[in-house]
């Protein structure tokens, strides 16, 4: 073999070795950093934060989530979607029309079963910020007036975003999305940090990416439908790996009240007025972000099991674990192929 060739495998054998040993370094220096563990309120809800980073950043998360607040809550008095409700045209910031914009793509894609201007029914069936005597069906069809996401204008004026309506009393309410939209937020706030190894939580609307401390991926539990509000120690119904995925749940198991011997469930029909009477007890969904995975959740409990699997043949890019009651009266599962391979028991 002459000099040349020797001289070829030589440095290609270095080279080789130079990137083992650099991954070795890299992989000792990311067992070495530190997990972080962040627990507030927010939302009216407590959020938690693990990730691993050598510094902790609670007070960027807790800011991050007050501009979120700052923009959604119906409880916040100086906040952009009160301002609306109160008949104000509003000066929208960019966070403020994407959510819009997602809302109303998803009004789309569910016939109408996800409906951000639905506040008036949710106060009217004591579920909002008000609880008042339960309507009647003269006055459903009263408030039903008072809703429709057509009714919203978006305009564009000297370079700002406009946003507001000529319809009486027509509120927004961001409720069934925003929880979500907040652990995005935080999940990108990570991703500017450099952060690839994380697990955000508000109010069970999760962010996981990469792997947990003890350098696995990250498995949230679904928990078993159960009218026992009170009960502590809820029981899991599955356990889904959910790594670089968000995941979202809604069950009318959860939000409820009984007058008299009738159970009304928080999930309200915007195309009815009236609360959902159907199998459904809890619906789980997987999305790309957690925004869509909570609006999605929200929408497929008012359609129901057979209703949400016609929109999900149409948007592969969703997964979702529905538990129901059948025929006997006992739950049943139905999950999305697709998800199988993310069971994990």
């Amino acid at each position: 073999m002459n000099y040349e060739k020797r001289k070829k495998i030589y440095l290609q054998a270095a080279f080789l070795l130079f990137l083992i040993i650099g991954t070795v370094v890299i992989i000792r220096q990311q067992r070495d950093v530190p997990y972080q563990t962040n627990r507030g309120f927010i939302f009216g809800t407590i959020y938690h934060a693990t990730y691993q980073y050598d510094k902790d950043l609670n007070q960027e998360i807790v800011a991050a989530l007050n501009r979120v607040d700052e923009e959604f809550s119906m409880f916040n008095k100086k906040s952009t979607v009160t301002r609306f409700n109160e008949g104000k045209k509003i000066v929208a910031s960019p966070m403020f029309v994407n959510l819009l914009q997602l809302s109303q793509t998803i009004h789309q894609a569910t016939n109408g079963a996800f409906d951000i201007t639905v506040a008036p029914l949710v106060n009217a069936w004591g579920f909002g910020f008000k609880h008042q005597q339960l309507p009647n069906q003269q006055q459903v069809d009263s408030l039903r007036k008072f809703m429709g996401m057509q009714y919203i204008s978006v305009n564009h004026v000297d370079g700002k975003t406009i946003v507001s309506t000529k319809h009486p009393h027509l509120m927004l309410d961001f409720s069934a999305i925003a929880k979500g939209y907040g652990s995005d937020v935080v999940a990108d706030l990570m991703k500017r940090h450099g952060i690839k190894n994380y697990m955000i939580e508000i109010g069970g609307e999760i962010v996981a990416s990469g792997l947990n401390e003890k350098r696995l991926p990250w498995k949230i539990g679904v928990t078993k439908p159960n009218d026992n509000k009170t009960e502590e120690n809820e029981e899991l119904q599955t356990v889904l790996n959910i790594t670089n995925k968000a995941m979202a749940t809604s069950g009318n198991y959860r939000n409820f009240y009984y007058r008299g011997k009738k159970k009304f469930a928080h999930t309200i029909d915007p195309r009815t007025g009236y609360p959902v009477q159907h199998s459904l007890l809890s619906a789980t969904v997987i999305a790309n972000s957690c925004a869509e995975a909570d609006a999605y959740a929200t929408a497929f409990m008012v359609m129901g099991v057979e209703r949400a699997k016609e929109v999900l043949k149409q948007h592969q890019e969703l997964m979702a674990y529905f538990i129901y009651v059948g025929p006997d009266g006992k739950n049943q599962v139905w999950f999305s192929p697709s998800l199988e391979n993310k069971i994990v028991k």
